[in-house]
C-alpha cells in the first residue's frame, strides 16, 4: 500500500487527499472481505496510511442517497455566507421527485447554521433544498459549485442533479465517498452537527426534535467522528463515517445494503474484523426494540445495536 503523509488535521488537507486518491489506485490489493455483507458496495480506509483496507465493488458509480448532503454541506459552507440569517421553508423545498412528506413544514424560519445542522443531522430534505436555494446565484450556481467542488475533489464517478439525494441520478462511489467524508473532516461544523445525537429547534413557536439517523452516534462502544446515512429505494441503506476504532482512525463507507438492520451488521462486522475478533454472523433480529432495550447478540459488551433510519 502507498503511504499517507500525515499532517495536522485542517492544516494542508490537500496533502492527506492526494495521497488518499493514490491510495485508491491500490485497491485492487486491498482485502476482500470473508464474511457476508450486506452492503453491495463498500471500503475502509486507514486514515494514518491510506492504506485501503477492505473493499468490494468500490469503484462502481451507484445511487447515494442523502450522502449527498456531504457535499451540499461543503459547498454551503465554502460560499461563506452569513450562518445566523434567517431562511424560511417554501414549497419549493417540497419533495416532487418521490414525494415524501416528512421535513420541516412550509413556513418554518431557522437560522441557516441550523438549517445545516438538521439536513446533516436528521437527513432533512427541505432544510438541504432551501439551503441550496439561498445559495449566491440560486439553485443553478449551486449545482454549479458542486460539480466544480466534485471535480476539484477528483470524484470521477460522483454526479448530483440536485441538493437532497432523492434522485436516483446523484450517484457515487464507496471510493468516491471515502474522499468525500475525509474532506468533510475538515470542516468543524459537519464533524459537529453529523455527531450529536439529536437536534433542537424552535419551529412555528412550537419545539421540534429530531434524533441523529445514525443511531449508532453516542451508543456505546462507538467513537463517531462524522458519518451520514442515506436511503432511498434505488440506493439501499448507506452510510460512510469517519471513527476511531481497533486503534485506528479509519473511514468507512458502506453502500446500497438491502436493510438498516443488515447495514449496521455490516458496521459492526467491520469493527471487529479490523479489531480481530470473528464477524457476528447471526442477523440482528432484535433491531427494531427499542433503543434502551436493544443489544445484538456476540457484539463486544457494552456495544448496543441500534436501528439506523
Amino acid at each position: 500500500m502507498v503511504a499517507w503523509t500525515v499532517v495536522p488535521h485542517a492544516a494542508n488537507w490537500r496533502v492527506g487527499l492526494v495521497a488518499l486518491v493514490v491510495a485508491m489506485s491500490g485497491m485492487a490489493r486491498a482485502e476482500v472481505p470473508d464474511f457476508a455483507l450486506h452492503a453491495r458496495h463498500m471500503v475502509l480506509i486507514d486514515e494514518a496510511t491510506g492504506a485501503v483496507l477492505m473493499s468490494k465493488g468500490a469503484q462502481e458509480s451507484v445511487p447515494m442517497a442523502s450522502l449527498t448532503k456531504l457535499l451540499t454541506a461543503m459547498v454551503v459552507l465554502d460560499a461563506g455566507q452569513d450562518l445566523h440569517e434567517l431562511l424560511t421553508i417554501d414549497t419549493g423545498d417540497l419533495d416532487t421527485l418521490k414525494h415524501t412528506v416528512s421535513g420541516l413544514p412550509v413556513g418554518a424560519t431557522l437560522r441557516r447554521d441550523k438549517l445545516l445542522e438538521l439536513a446533516l443531522l436528521a437527513s432533512d430534505n427541505h432544510a438541504a433544498s432551501s439551503l441550496a436555494r439561498h445559495y449566491p446565484g440560486g439553485m443553478a450556481a449551486f449545482l454549479a459549485a458542486v460539480r466544480l467542488k466534485a471535480s476539484g475533489l477528483g470524484l470521477a464517478s460522483t454526479h448530483v442533479l440536485e441538493p437532497t439525494g432523492l434522485s436516483p441520478d446523484n450517484r457515487s462511489s464507496a471510493s468516491d465517498m471515502a474522499i468525500v467524508v475525509r474532506t468533510a473532516a475538515d470542516y468543524p461544523a459537519i464533524a459537529a452537527a453529523t455527531t450529536q445525537t439529536r437536534g433542537d429547534a424552535v419551529v412555528k413557536g412550537k419545539p421540534y426534535h429530531a434524533l441523529n439517523t445514525n443511531r449508532l452516534v453516542g451508543s456505546p462502544g462507538w467513537d463517531i467522528l462524522l458519518s451520514k446515512t442515506g436511503f432511498t429505494n434505488e440506493a439501499g441503506r448507506c452510510i460512510a463515517m469517519r471513527l476511531r476504532t481497533a486503534g485506528k482512525t479509519v473511514f468507512l463507507v458502506l453502500l446500497n445494503a438491502s436493510e438498516g438492520a443488515g447495514r449496521t451488521l455490516d458496521a459492526v462486522n467491520v469493527t471487529r474484523w479490523l479489531a480481530g475478533l470473528t464477524p457476528v454472523m447471526a442477523r440482528p433480529l432484535a433491531a427494531l426494540e427499542p433503543r434502551s432495550k436493544r443489544t445484538l447478540r456476540g457484539a463486544p459488551r457494552g456495544l448496543r445495536q441500534t436501528k439506523l433510519a
